[in-house]
């Protein structure tokens, strides 16, 4: 399956003032864009948000052995763990955006992609006894979560959690509640070009410049945005991967992109990974019921080279198509 890239372009680079630092943290490169006289001051603002960064991924990677992800992923049937504020967080909006898309995001996933996928992430056939085993492990019912204890109990072991399609979302924005603590009022963050919260709008402009384009022709712009204390997520895949839908086990077939628009980036990057699973009826419904919500899906069967974009939500308050 050749790479679907969902990346969001930035075209930033003629804004006056304007201070860009980049750091690498889960995997990716992050960068923050802030706008102020004071280049100093934006340094040191930006590298304390560097520094919230390393330690929420600390707390959320399950990679690390000590951090909050890993524990609960090793954790007993019908033992309380209490979890940090962070991967506590995580996990509610995990739940949250699980029952409101049927199930189409689900962090307990892992089980049914290891069964699906060799090593080198090429499919293959699991039994029928293999994917009845994976599918009782997965499910986000399998959590239970005491918001006044901070505590998750689960209900089978093990079910192992993987916060991917949230964690940058949600270190973004916590990176941008920061930068509002050093008063800093104008200022573009994102995780790997797939996540990305605008914080206030640069001068002269009605919100930062961003743009979206066809992952199949790179050069073909979709969506020119101009967010401003808005988020916007991507979601696709990349080369040897496939898209496993959680609600019924099975891989889907032909080429997605996903794209959401929201008021904060951990929700966007949750529900750009649901709209990757859900019918184009499920995302229309979605986004009358949620109305600060947009959403761009691109879709192309295996037997046609042609791509499809489907539009939900409001954007005819955000895009100019080119």
């Amino acid at each position: 399956m050749n790479q679907v890239s969902p990346n969001i372009d930035i075209a930033a680079s003629a804004i006056p003032q304007m201070h860009r630092f980049a750091h690498k943290a889960m995997a990716t490169i992050y960068e923050i864009f802030i706008v102020n006289d004071d280049a100093g001051y934006a340094h040191q603002a930006a590298q304390e948000a560097f520094n919230e960064l390393d330690r929420l991924e600390q707390e959320l990677s399950r990679f690390l052995p000590n951090s909050d992800i890993a524990r609960l992923n090793h954790l007993a049937a019908n033992q309380p763990l209490q979890l940090g504020l962070e991967a506590f967080e995580c996990l509610m909006l995990s739940k949250r955006v699980s029952e409101e898309t049927s199930g189409a995001f689900d962090v307990t996933i892992g089980p049914l992609l290891k069964c699906w996928l060799n090593p080198d992430k090429t499919l293959r056939s699991p039994s029928a006894e293999e994917l009845a085993q994976a599918r009782r492990n997965i499910g986000m019912q399998l959590l239970e979560l005491d918001e006044a204890q901070h505590t998750v109990t689960l209900q089978a072991s093990p079910v192992h959690v993987d916060l991917g399609a949230v964690g940058k979302g949600y270190a973004v924005d916590v990176m941008a509640n920061l930068l509002r603590e050093w008063d800093i009022e104008i200022a573009l963050i994102h995780g790997g070009r797939s996540s990305a919260f605008a914080l206030g709008s640069p001068p002269e402009k009605t919100g930062w410049p961003l743009t979206i384009s066809n992952p199949m022709h790179p050069g073909q712009i979709l969506v020119h945005l101009h967010l401003c204390n808005q988020a916007v997520s991507g979601s696709g895949l990349q080369k040897g991967q496939h898209i496993i839908n959680p609600r019924t086990g099975q891989p889907l077939a032909g080429k997605r992109a996903a794209w959401a628009i929201a008021p904060d980036a951990a929700t966007t990057d949750a529900v750009s990974t649901a709209f990757m699973i859900m019918a184009p009826e499920e995302i229309e419904k979605y986004c009358k019921q949620h109305n600060e919500v947009l959403a761009l899906l691109m879709t192309q069967d295996e037997n046609s080279a042609q791509e499809k974009f489907l539009y939900f939500g409001g954007w005819e308050n955000q895009r100019v198509l080119s």
